[in-house]
Order: C-alpha cells, then structure tokens, then sequence
C-alpha cells in the first residue's frame, strides 16, 4: 500500500510550486502553480472550513481557497473550468496596478498633477505667502501650457513639505466646489442636506446619512467637473432612496443622465497615488 498512497500524493502535488516554471501571474505567497490557457498562474493555495472552492483576484495575485475534504484533482479542474474569468481577472488587476503605478506623483519642484480633470504643475515660490493660503493657481500664460500652482516653499523643501502644502490647497479647493455643487443639486433632487464632511477613503468616494450629513472623498477633485457632478447627485440621491435599486437610479438619472458613463470613467481612471 505504501508504494500505492506514494503514487497519489505525487500525483495530487505534480502542480506544485516549480521554480523554473515560466511564470506570469504570480502570487507572492504562491505555493502552487497551473497553465490556464497556455499561461502560467502560481498562485496561493489553502484549505479552510468552507463547503466549496473559491478564488479570489486581488493586487497581489490569485488566491484558491477549497475544503479541507477536496481532493486536488477537482481544485484543478475547477481552475480550469473557470480559466478565461481567473485570466481576464488577472489581467485587469495588473492593468490597473500599472495604471497606479505610472501616476504615482513625486513630489518635487514641478511636480503635475490632475486637478478638475487638467494638468496643473506645482512650482515653488519662496518669494509669495498667498496670505496664509500656501498656495496660488496661476492660468497657464500661453496656449497649449499647463496652469501654474505657485506654492510658497523654500526651493530646498522637502517632499513632505509640498505634499502637504498641496494636499492641503486641493482639499479647500475641494471643499469649496463640493458645497457649490450640493447647493445646486439638492434642490433639483427635493432634498436637503445638513453637512459636509471630506473623506479620505481609500477605495470609498462618498456617503450618504438618512440625517443629511455627506461625507466625499477630497480626492475628487482630481476628476473633470461632471465625474464630481455624478457622485454629488448620486449621494444626495441616498437621501431620497437609501439603497441602489432602480428606483434609486432613476433618481440619478434625473439630474444626471449619463451617470453611467461617468461612473465607468471613475472607475477606469483611478486618480494619482500619493
């Protein structure tokens, strides 16, 4: 019988974790691997107390968890049966973190970085103090150039320094331009709403409380002025319908009808990492 049990345990284990395997979706903490479609995924694999398998696709990679009971020749029919959803998953994460990636800002003199959906470049300006406001948008002087954003720092100011000092412009700006726009809405909605907070979620761009108070997120601000427009409305819409039934999307769509449109575009474009 040993031979035999020797026989299967190899058998289960031929996937596991090769090192020499041409690899192209790999999970940090990957310790086995399969070809879905002519492709490599090493991906982490574990038993736990669940009734079926389950795969889940997040920025490191793909993750299978099965019952402790599932033999591993049905874990791997299962990886392929759902092939094509693992690798488009897989893809678009990798996309995605790409996309992060190149808009990673470095904060630095002259630093660009999207405000309102345009390039604005951060220029230090030790010579101006704004009157305590930090910094100054200054319209672009010749067509085609990118606004100025004169930030009133020492030439030798450290990336800390500007950040902050940027942050800190945008999220007044921010604030300013959310209220003007909860303002407009809120009437065209028939609602009223109570206070505004900012929010800096990391995944979350707004909420939305049954007593009136709204909470968005300040990097918004990033976004053309109808992606902001989409998610005020859709806010101030919770205070009419509190959950996203048809009915609540009738009610966006009132205001804003090409709210789908603007809520793929969010979606698509993630706004520079920090």
């Amino acid at each position: 019988m040993l031979p035999l049990l020797r026989f299967t345990r190899d058998l289960f284990d031929s996937q596991a974790l090769a090192p020499t395997a041409q690899v192209r979706f790999a999970h940090p903490r990957a310790n086995r691997q399969t070809r879905l479609q002519e492709v490599v995924v090493a991906y982490a694999f574990a038993r736990v107390r669940r009734r079926s398998i389950g795969f889940v696709v997040g920025p490191e990679g793909l993750v299978v968890r099965a019952p402790r009971w599932t033999p591993l020749y049905e874990v791997e029919a299962a990886l392929q049966e759902k092939a094509a959803w693992i690798l488009r998953k897989l893809q678009e994460t990798r996309d995605r973190q790409d996309r992060l990636s190149s808009a990673r800002l470095v904060w630095a003199d002259g630093v660009t970085l999207p405000f309102l959906g345009e390039p604005v470049t951060a220029v230090l300006d030790p010579a101006h103090g704004f009157v305590g406001k930090g910094a100054h948008l200054q319209p672009a002087t010749q067509e085609g150039a990118a606004p100025v954003l004169q930030v009133a720092l020492p030439r030798n100011a450290s990336a800390e320094q500007i950040r902050d000092v940027v942050q800190a412009w945008l999220m007044q700006q921010a604030l300013a331009n959310f209220e003007a726009r909860l303002a407009h809405y809120a009437p065209l909605l028939q609602v009223r709403w109570s206070r505004l907070r900012l929010s800096n979620a990391g995944t979350r761009w707004g909420s939305a409380s049954a007593d009136g108070s709204i909470r968005l997120n300040w990097r918004l601000i990033h976004f053309r002025q109808p992606v902001i427009d989409y998610v005020v409305a859709h806010e101030l819409s919770h205070l009419r319908v509190m959950d996203h039934s048809r009915s609540f999307w009738d009610t966006v769509a009132t205001v804003v009808p090409d709210y789908a449109e603007l809520r793929d575009q969010l979606k698509r474009s993630p706004p520079p990492s920090w």
